[in-house]
């Protein structure tokens, strides 16, 4: 796991995090930016994502519309990019359309047509499916078998641009199980490149425990805030 390697280091936690990032791109086989690194900042305050961005991260993750909105307005003078990597409400698809540049968590039909049309006037939003991979029955996510469906209805809609899949595998203390998941999702990754278009160059999995294996497997875009920004605060 990443833990140790990333205490070792010195400085601001972003840019350790970004370091260990590369070298497991590198001890992987891949160019060492091959993997984007996704700072998840939700319920940081506006100074730290500034830090981090000083710290040379450029994207940043946010789970919840209503905590994101004024970090997003109040760091409007930085070059940022803005992931939406929570659950997607109906009812919020409309300023999520309209302030990020990516959204992670697709499942649904109803909400790619609604961030679609609220797309108007500005460039194509990135998507990428969320699948449940492990078939958890609390995790949001398509099942396997559904993402073909889903593909097809993404690819009609002109304002939103696919880019892969995404998946937060279940958790647990067996390495090996955690590994087989992320197989099984590049498996899926590559099973889908044909029917997902130009664009289809996204695996998004791997978080502060386990980046490290998922880049291994084949992730192209890490998602970690606790090793950037520590443990968050009891709600």
């Amino acid at each position: 796991m990443a833990g140790p390697a990333l205490a070792a280091r010195s400085g601001h936690p972003a840019a350790a995090v970004a370091a260990a990032v590369r070298e497991a791109a590198l001890r992987a086989g891949r160019p060492a930016r091959a993997v984007r690194l996704v700072a998840v900042s939700k319920t940081r305050s506006s100074a730290e994502v500034r830090a981090a961005a000083d710290a040379g991260v450029t994207d940043f993750g946010e789970n919840f519309l209503q905590d994101a909105l004024p970090k997003v307005r109040a760091l409007d003078d930085l070059d940022l990019v803005w992931h939406f990597v929570g659950a997607v409400q109906s009812n919020k698809t409309r300023d999520i359309a309209r302030y990020f540049q990516w959204v992670h968590t697709l499942e649904r039909p109803r909400i790619a047509e609604r961030l679609h049309r609220h797309r108007a006037a500005l460039p194509p939003l990135d998507v990428c499916i969320q699948v449940n991979v492990d078939a958890e029955p609390s995790k949001a996510g398509v099942d396997p078998g559904e993402i073909t469906a889903l593909v097809g209805t993404v690819r009609g809609l002109d304002r939103l641009r696919l880019r892969g899949l995404m998946a937060i595998p279940a958790p647990g203390d067996d390495p090996e199980e955690m590994r087989n998941s992320f197989s099984r999702m590049r498996e899926l990754f590559e099973a889908h490149r044909p029917a997902g278009g130009d664009h289809w160059d996204t695996l998004s999995m791997g978080m502060t425990a386990d980046f490290e294996v998922a880049i291994d497997e084949g992730a192209t875009c890490v998602r970690i805030g606790t090793a950037i920004f520590g443990p968050r605060s009891p709600a």
